[in-house]
């Protein structure tokens, strides 16, 4: 039952809660999964486990009637497999230019963004994305899960997805560490079906995603930004040389 269309257009799909503070309700936390998937399989692992998890997270907070000063949003992203377009399509039109980085009116209300995209094994942590920073606030948001495995907050990179967007454009966006299961094996071909997901570890990620959503838009000030990284031209004519080997 796959749709393949002819038009280069690509699609989101966006829900919220509104924000409810007078001074915070414009500022957005952003959490979110690609909602396409490679043409060989359905996409359960890659990424309908994702879309899943956001959703329900965003249930879960629906359903406890909580009022979040800031705004938070799920957005499930189209054509994360041809290039980020999805994610890259909404921060161009929100946040900035993605050629100049020119900021945009929205920048300055981007609190943070949290993506799943590793196939539906349990959460572990929290990439920080060389942002450490948010160690601190990470670690204490992760305190009350640690009984049940997710305690990792590691100072690594990680990409390929979606959270890349809004951290090129250094902005806290984050992506959640999981067991891998069987997603390398997996994911972008015909095996990637829905009996591979594990439904327990996705209610799981759920439930921390909906409360990682839930810190970040009371908390008084938005996620911290990572410090800027000085870049020095050489001086001319003269190269600059290779770090020693250990």
């Amino acid at each position: 039952n796959n749709k393949f269309f002819d038009s280069p257009k690509v699609y989101n799909v966006i829900g919220e809660i509104p924000g409810t503070d007078k001074l915070l309700k414009n500022e957005v936390v952003l959490i979110g999964a690609h909602i396409d998937s490679w043409h060989g399989g359905t996409g359960a692992a890659d990424n309908a486990s994702g879309c899943i998890v956001m959703m329900e997270a965003l249930r879960i907070l629906k359903s406890l009637g909580v009022s979040p000063r800031r705004t938070i949003r799920v957005a499930l992203w189209g054509g994360e497999e041809q290039g980020l377009f999805g994610s890259s399509g909404y921060a161009e039109k929100y946040l900035a230019d993605m050629q100049t980085r020119v900021h945009k009116p929205d920048y300055d209300k981007f609190a943070a963004y949290f993506n799943m995209d590793n196939g539906s094994g349990k959460y572990r942590g929290i990439y920080l994305q060389g942002n450490d920073m948010a160690r601190p606030i990470f670690e204490e948001w992760l305190r009350p899960f640690e009984d049940m495995g997710a305690a990792t907050v590691t100072i690594r990179n990680t990409g390929g997805t979606d959270h890349q967007t809004f951290d090129g454009l250094g902005l806290p966006a984050f992506q959640f560490i999981q067991d891998e299961i069987e997603y390398d094996r997996g994911y972008h071909t015909v095996m990637d079906t829905w009996e591979r997901l594990s439904l327990d570890d996705l209610r799981h990620n759920a439930i921390i995603t909906a409360s990682f959503a839930y810190n970040a838009a009371m908390r008084d000030a938005r996620l911290p930004l990572k410090p800027a990284v000085e870049i020095r031209a050489a001086p001319a004519n003269r190269m600059i040389p290779a770090p020693a080997m250990n």
